[in-house]
């Protein structure tokens, strides 16, 4: 690779952290070139971003936007490192689980996760992150925690009015 090429992919990946809150450093090192294809497929469908570069390239990358913010991760940044970039901070860690899922194996394994900030090391934190709830999930939570009290308030009211109805009618 010639200098002009790895600045490029510096770049490239520069863009990339930029762009997107959450990402996640993934070994596909063991896959076929069939099981990457199907996992790239799976990516694209769910709107994951997916890129395969050189260890110390997204190191560089990583330094020369915020050394310090993204110093948690550059220990996973070993053998074949697979990133994938996503606006949701679950929807890799479920890419990852159901493909597992569907070759019944342990790969690719999840060196890191970089998700609003915070550092997730480890595979063993891939199923944590598919249970994360995500900003629309939790604004719907909120929104049917606000309407339930109001839906209670209005069937009893409603109720109480026919009663008074009822009772009127009555007389």
């Amino acid at each position: 690779m010639t200098p002009d090429q790895k600045n490029e992919v510096i770049e490239m990946l520069k863009e990339k952290f930029s762009q997107y809150n959450n990402f996640y450093i993934t070994d596909t090192e063991s896959l076929t070139v069939e099981q990457v294809s199907t996992l790239r497929r799976h990516c694209f469908n769910k709107q994951v971003e997916m890129k395969v570069a050189k260890n110390t390239l997204i190191k560089k990358a990583l330094e020369s936007l915020d050394a310090e913010r993204f110093a948690g991760v550059y220990d996973a940044l070993h053998n074949v490192t697979a990133l994938m970039f996503s606006e949701s901070p679950k929807e890799p860690a479920l890419i990852l689980s159901s493909f597992r899922k569907d070759t019944k194996g342990e790969k690719p394994v999840m060196k890191a996760a970089f998700i609003g900030g915070e550092v997730y090391m480890g595979d063993n934190q891939l199923t944590a992150l598919t249970k994360i709830k995500t900003k629309n999930e939790l604004i719907g939570e909120v929104i049917g925690l606000l309407q339930s009290p109001a839906k209670r308030v209005l069937a009893a009211l409603l109720h109480h009015h026919e009663k008074q109805a009822e009772g009127a009618a009555a007389e």
